[in-house]
């Protein structure tokens, strides 16, 4: 209904957030049924309402742009009957609740030495809520007054609630505490077994005050004093701010639920969830672990049983159908958040933002400019590039998709892209099951290169860099026993496979000896038939249907050192190659060029129709002309396109085996890769891929040779020196007319 009609009786709407819009009630003709048109009541007003979609209607709910979550539907109707965990008898309504734990005084590590620090200043809106505190603390019993020789200063916190919490900083008596063997789960693990449960329903229980439930011997007290108001108290339970009170609190949680058989659930100190694939199933669970927890002497509040729902909040991630997603709230906040001032405002909103890091694809890249002005050897400066990434990877955030959820089993495709990337390697993990007709993302990671990787790595070397971390990233994930379609830009699996690395290699031996551990041990792992990790040519780009086609692996190719690396015998016997094509008049032309650094002339080759792809397969084949003609031992190619790299490295091998066919149909310039085919059974033949998009600061003489035959190859170039034989003065006073830092182009 369009939003300039009005009826004339008022009516309003109230919202399930309280508030409320005036609209107003019409009848007019519809068909509910498709069918039959009758007369309807219809809601209208002077403003365009919101019109929720047939996705929106599927899902059973709806989150408007304040981040209010509608529910309306079905399911909406059956959430009203569910029977909340928190209605169960035992959870206490009061937030100060403190239990404790039927449990022996804990023996815990004593500081080495005496540690007394200063009070320093607080916050003075804390000091009545602080005081009241203490006093409360001290009638339950878990603070005492002590004449200990320890002191720590007072740290007091304010809560999301807006209560204030009394913590000690015990930075001081954490270094030089004794260490302890145990610890806690990684959160990132917790969050990927999650991710795997794939549940329907979930529910969580938080442990009220949960360290003061959790009593310590007497001779481990005194190390734990602070002041206030003059008067020296220490805790008789175990404090917040000490490095070992979260290990040994969630150690006691888990003996707990482990002597009560609790039904399967996950922990984080004092965090609990359960699932399930129905409401009755996931309120059983709880219930029962409620059951154990209040048994065992802990205290539980009730506003912090939440469930059974299909969305949950645990560990600060919304979960929904296994899916982690960023939750509202903090989408808001950031994209509320102003620009910094400082390096440490810099620092917090990173710090932010980087929780959040495998949602964003190319995170670091966005984040370089930022992270630049908080490097301690640059000073602060707030320029238009840091402007740019912090709008930029806040809109990220505001749009980040969700991961998972990690499915498993044989028919399950696990598909790792690893890129090389200008500054750092990249990868992110995708999932396709049965009956999924678009891949599924199970996150993005991006780092940049360390030390000297980016200036002296080759390139095969920065794209296996990518695939072993990318490999070390999905193992993590998805686990070890998984199969993984490895689908780099440039085949690496066969060099992991030789006996050493090869001679170009930059790298040094130690981390090429752990990229072939890691990768070898992984692909080793299943059977002949279906092997750990199987490198994959595949078509399907991030979000896109794919389909993985057994006859789609790769086969490995020797690659061509750089250019620079070559002796001085062999530098004649070098050549670069690239093509292009534009639109002259009505009609497409193509053109494609070979340079010689050595001989510094071009050989080019011109025509009509096709395309620049069609161009840089040309110029391989007047490349192969060359070598044949002047009946060379060696070829050494250099070219700026991944799909040249790729075809010559093992492409054609497999192609031919397919009798020149992919998927049932002539792969595309069949005849062109045909013939180069047949010519490289008779000729040596080694490929080097050369970055198009190098700074002018940092060209090396390899790049500078790209630069030449990028300019012989461009269309506009009506004549170029055609004889072999003799000097290109053509073109290269064009050349030198015109280098004014070309970048090269995009590379294919």
């Amino acid at each position: 209904m369009p939003s300039n009609y009005e009826g004339v009786e008022p009516i309003s709407i109230s919202g399930v957030t309280g508030g409320s819009q005036q609209l107003t009630l019409l009848e007019a003709e519809g068909s509910l049924i498709g069918n039959e048109w009758e007369k309807h009541p219809i809601v209208t007003g002077p403003e365009a309402l919101c019109i929720l979609g047939i996705d929106y209607l599927r899902k059973g709910y709806f989150k408007d742009p304040k981040g209010y979550r509608w529910a309306f539907g079905i399911a909406a109707l059956e959430a009203e009957e569910i029977e909340p965990l928190s209605s169960l008898p035992g959870p206490s309504e009061d937030p100060s609740v403190v239990g404790l734990l039927r449990v022996e005084e804990q023996q815990v590590p004593i500081a080495i030495r005496t540690v007394h620090r200063r009070q320093y200043r607080t916050n003075r809106d804390s000091l009545v809520p602080i005081h009241k505190l203490i006093r409360q603390l001290e009638s339950q019993g878990v603070i005492s007054r002590t004449r200990s020789p320890f002191n720590s200063p007072r740290w007091p916190v304010r809560k999301s609630n807006g209560e204030w919490g009394l913590t000690v900083d015990y930075r001081g008596l954490n270094e030089v505490t004794p260490p302890m063997s145990a610890a806690v789960p990684d959160m990132l693990e917790l969050q990927y077994e999650l991710e795997s449960k794939a549940a329907k329903w979930y529910a969580t229980i938080d442990i009220a005050n949960a360290f003061f439930l959790i009593p310590l011997a007497a001779e481990c007290r005194p190390q734990f004093a602070f002041t206030w108001r003059g008067i020296k108290y220490t805790w008789n339970r175990l404090p917040q701010g000490w490095k070992h009170s979260p290990t040994l609190c969630h150690g006691l949680i888990q003996t707990a639920l482990e002597q009560g058989e609790a039904p399967e659930h996950l922990q984080y100190i004092d965090d609990i969830i359960v699932w399930g694939n129905s409401a009755e199933e996931v309120f059983e669970k709880g219930k029962k672990i409620i059951q154990i927890l209040l048994q065992a002497g802990f205290a539980i509040k009730r506003s912090k049983v939440k469930g059974p729902a299909q969305e949950i909040q645990f560990l600060g991630i919304r979960w929904h159908d296994g899916r982690r997603q960023i939750p509202m709230d903090i989408i808001n906040k950031i994209a509320a958040m102003s620009p910094p001032t400082n390096k440490k405002e810099t620092q917090a909103f990173l710090g932010v933002v980087g929780f959040w890091r495998m949602h964003i694809l190319n995170y670091s890249l966005i984040v370089s400019p930022l992270c630049h002005v908080t490097q301690k050897k640059n000073d602060f400066k707030w320029g238009p590039e840091q402007q740019q990434a912090f709008e930029q990877i806040k809109q990220e955030i505001v749009h980040a998709i969700a991961l998972g959820p990690v499915r498993a089993g044989p028919d399950v495709k696990n598909v790792l892209y690893p890129a090389a990337g200008e500054n750092g390697p990249t990868w992110s993990l995708w999932q396709k099951a049965p009956g999924d007709t678009r891949g599924r993302p199970l996150g993005f990671w991006s780092q940049g290169y360390r030390g000297s990787e980016a200036r002296r790595y080759t390139p095969t070397e920065k794209e296996i860099l990518a695939a072993y971390e990318g490999v070390r990233a999905a193992s993590e994930v998805i686990g070890t026993e998984a199969q993984l379609f490895l689908a780099p830009r440039l085949p690496v699996l066969g060099w992991m496979f030789k006996e050493r690395a090869p001679s170009t290699h930059h790298a040094t031996d130690a981390t090429w000896s752990k990229w072939v551990a890691l990768i070898t041990q992984q692909a080793q792992i299943g059977s002949p038939s279906r092997p750990g990790i199987l490198e994959v040519i595949t078509d399907w780009p991030e979000g896109k249907d794919f389909v993985l086609l057994p006859e789609e692996e790769v086969t490995r190719a020797e690659e061509a050192p750089p250019y620079n690396k070559l002796t001085e015998d062999e530098k004649p016997y070098a050549l670069f190659t690239d093509g292009s094509c534009c639109i002259v008049g009505k009609h497409r032309r193509w053109k494609a060029a070979v340079w010689s650094p050595t001989r510094r002339v071009a050989e080019a080759a011109e025509g009509e129709g096709e395309s620049s792809q069609f161009a840089e397969v040309k110029a391989i084949q007047l490349a192969l002309d060359i070598a044949e003609r002047e009946k060379w031992p060696t070829l050494s190619l250099y070219t700026d396109s991944w799909m040249v790299g790729n075809a010559l490295w093992g492409w054609l091998q497999q192609w031919k085996r397919s009798n020149w066919q992919r998927r049932g149909k002539p792969i595309w310039a069949a005849p062109l890769w045909q013939d180069i085919a047949a010519r490289l059974e008779k000729l040596v033949v080694k490929v080097c891929h050369v970055d198009a998009h190098v700074p002018k600061s940092r060209a090396t003489e390899e790049h500078q040779n790209n630069q030449q035959v990028d300019q012989a190859a461009k269309t506009e170039v009506t004549q170029v020196d055609l004889d072999w034989q003799r000097k290109g003065e053509l073109f290269i006073a064009r050349w030198a007319r015109d280098t004014s830092g070309h970048q090269g182009r995009d590379a294919t």
